[in-house]
């Protein structure tokens, strides 16, 4: 039988909050000349499921073009300084690959921002598919980016499985709406386990995948 695992990326496999901060603040200061945010206000306003992030980070009702392209210029070159990989996820990934599962990377950043950041840390590789809500019409926790990924591999409901692990309400409701389970992980950017299925390690998704 297939088995699929998709991922969330920031605050799933890796710690992204240092640069993600710094490219924010870079955009206050430019632009705004803001005083700089805490990366655990950027973090908990990325978290939530309602948000007017154009207003919680640069104080405006709408995310202006201007914001967007220089925030994306100095991101490029920013969101591979600081990003890892956290504990237990590279090993995690490799035993899944030993046992035939398929992976794969479902994240609401840019894919090339994801692509860039999953390759500086050797892992870009691992995935068959990493997909970002630049290629889809909605961004999680609407379905159509998890399943692009589930008829990439002609995933059949009835014969397969598959599995959404994320830190976040978003990535728990596109499991919910694509027909899939979902695995809340507790070590990334929202510790509060709120969900039926909980893994408190990356190594606890063995447990219930294989």
């Amino acid at each position: 039988m297939m088995k699929v695992v998709i991922f969330d990326m920031d605050g799933t496999l890796i710690d992204s909050k240092k640069d993600i901060t710094i490219s924010i603040n870079y955009v206050r200061k430019l632009n705004y000349n803001l005083p700089p945010l805490e990366e655990s206000f950027v973090v908990e306003a990325i978290n939530k499921e309602v948000r007017n992030l154009a207003q919680l980070f640069y104080g405006t009702q709408t995310y202006r073009e201007s914001d967007k392209v220089v925030f994306e210029q100095h991101y490029e070159k920013q969101c591979i300084q600081n990003p890892y990989l956290y504990e237990g996820v590279l090993e995690t990934l490799h035993a899944l690959l030993e046992e035939g599962v398929k992976l794969s990377v479902a994240t609401n950043a840019p894919t090339k921002f994801a692509q860039r950041m999953l390759s500086s840390l050797d892992v870009g590789h691992l995935f068959d598919v990493i997909i970002g809500a630049d290629e889809v019409s909605a961004s999680k926790p609407n379905p159509e980016m998890l399943n692009k990924i589930l008829n990439f591999y002609n995933y059949s409901h009835d014969k397969h499985r598959a599995w959404m692990v994320g830190d976040n309400t978003k990535d728990i409701l596109s499991a919910h709406n694509a027909g899939i389970e979902a695995l809340f992980a507790t070590w990334g950017f929202s510790p509060e386990p709120l969900y039926e299925q909980v893994v408190f390690k990356p190594q606890e998704i063995l447990d219930i995948v294989l």
